[in-house]
């Protein structure tokens, strides 16, 4: 019987590494006496509530967001550490026509022929929003975005039929059943995501939980974690 863990670290993280955590977590704690257990919900949340107070040993969030955590005082300065990048890809409904999605262009003509389209509430659906604008279709194609609600994958929305054009987190998609993955987006507009980990001011320096997300934060960033970020969709930062 495995033994129980003698100390936890908890975390909060948005839903893009979700799996990535929870499989590396899984791997950490076999070589420690420490489990790692990840909340993972929308990123909007996850921000709120480490900006309210809520207490974590360890934050994951897109770059940018640990960057206002940081600023705004409610992660100790410096403690950034760039974790995996993550690029957006495309989903149908499986069993529905594939298009293609080879150029800019073609994603343009896919975008415009689509009845419905929903991407994340996340980074890369900021991003995907300026792609629009800078097209010129935003106004065209509003009546036909369909938000996908914090901490709800595009993909579920996708196999449900509720939505025919998804845009997510490659990492997000994998695993959904229901759908079938066109691909990423083609190099001159893929969007590339940065999640990194922000340490709490309240974490003690040198106490034995600073020892144990040390230990954590050495382990992910180590080459024994790039097969795992990899199987995940993702890649090492």
């Amino acid at each position: 019987m495995k033994p129980i863990p003698a100390h936890t670290l908890r975390g909060i993280s948005s839903m893009a590494t979700r799996k990535v955590l929870a499989e590396l977590g899984a791997a950490f704690e076999q070589r420690s006496d420490c489990a790692v257990v990840f909340e993972s919900v929308g990123g909007v949340d996850a921000a709120k509530r480490v900006a309210a107070g809520e207490v974590f040993d360890l934050v994951v969030l897109a770059s940018d967001a640990i960057d206002k955590l940081i600023a705004a005082g409610h992660l100790r300065a410096g403690s950034r550490v760039d974790l995996v990048r993550s690029g957006v890809a495309v989903a149908v409904r499986a069993g529905a026509p594939v298009p293609d999605i080879g150029s800019e262009d073609a994603v343009k003509r896919a975008v415009l022929a689509a009845r419905s389209i929903s991407c994340s509430t996340g980074p890369s659906g900021v991003e995907l929003a300026k792609l629009f604008d800078r097209w010129g279709i935003t106004q065209e194609i509003q009546g036909r975005m369909v938000q996908a609600p914090p901490g709800v994958p595009v993909g579920t929305l996708v196999a449900r039929g509720e939505v025919e054009l998804g845009f997510q987190q490659l990492s997000e998609l994998i695993h959904v059943e229901g759908i079938t993955l066109v691909g990423g987006l083609p190099p001159a507009i893929q969007i590339i995501t940065t999640f990194s980990v922000g340490v709490p001011k309240g974490l003690a320096d040198g106490s034995p939980q600073a020892g144990r997300v040390r230990a954590w934060l050495d382990f992910m960033t180590s080459a024994d974690a790039v097969d795992a970020k990899r199987r995940q969709g993702m890649e090492p930062a």
